[in-house]
């Protein structure tokens, strides 16, 4: 199938009855279709009209897709950082705001200030200065745009 074969289909899409669509649909992925609008349909007989003719997502991508479907909330498990990933439980985070010193310590799973818990070092600044704040940044552990 070339280009213009596919680019010819694709257009011809939206002039379809949704019963043709169906139709088109079983005829494609050999399965019924599934219950959802015209626009639903239309754009994944669109996908797998080019995916037919051009072939699918590499190899390596479908792994990465698989992977991240496996996780619970879509991030892969390796790339998931801890708070306070790179510093060591019980490093003390000092810092001097509008003339008061405030402590922090660096916990296995968070932050302690104040002696209430937090799950990053931006929520304890921002319980310090009222405002939203890149705990990194406040804490002077990196500057201001720069990469973790």
């Amino acid at each position: 199938m070339n280009n213009i074969n596919v680019i010819k289909q694709v257009a011809a899409l939206s002039g379809m009855s949704i019963t043709d669509l169906k139709k088109l649909w079983t005829d494609l992925h050999k399965t019924a279709p599934p219950p959802f609008n015209r626009t639903f349909l239309e754009k994944r007989l669109a996908y797998r009209l080019q995916e037919l003719a051009h072939g699918g997502l590499p190899k390596d991508a479908e792994k990465r897709i698989e992977r991240l479907a496996a996780t619970e909330d879509g991030a892969p498990q390796e790339q998931k950082r801890p708070p306070g990933e790179g510093m060591f439980p019980g490093t003390r985070l000092i810092r001097e705001w509008k003339g008061v010193e405030h402590l922090c310590t660096v916990l296995i799973d968070g932050f302690e200030y104040q002696g209430r818990k937090f799950g990053s070092l931006s929520a304890v600044a921002t319980a310090i200065t009222g405002t939203k704040w890149n705990g990194l940044v406040f804490f002077a552990l990196k500057k201001q745009g720069e990469k973790a």
